[in-house]
């Protein structure tokens, strides 16, 4: 009975032990290479926006194009693209 709740204890601790770990040091950050600082407005099918995270330290904002023309990755840091998030946000507000 003893040998039983031992293991137990122990398998317990092994899991909090897994848990706890912090994750690997591998980024999967889903833009790769340069990003553009504009895309034309009438082009965008689908804005997606990425916060930091463990994954990936960098803020994402991906585009997605019409026409099947694929997807581009903008710079957060560009008018272009504050200025795109800024209506969006205004835009639902207003929904």
């Amino acid at each position: 009975m003893k040998s039983a709740a031992a293991l137990v204890l122990l398998a317990c601790l092994v899991i909090v032990h897994v848990q706890g770990q912090a994750m690997s040091s591998v980024r999967r950050c889903l833009c790769q290479g340069p990003r553009l600082n504009m895309v034309r407005p009438q082009n965008i099918d689908k804005v997606e926006i990425y916060p930091a995270s463990a994954y990936c330290e960098n803020v994402e904002i991906i585009v997605t194009l019409k026409k099947d023309a694929g997807q581009k990755c903008l710079k957060p840091e560009s008018k272009f693209a504050q200025n795109y998030i800024k209506r969006a946000i205004q835009k639902r507000s207003l929904q």
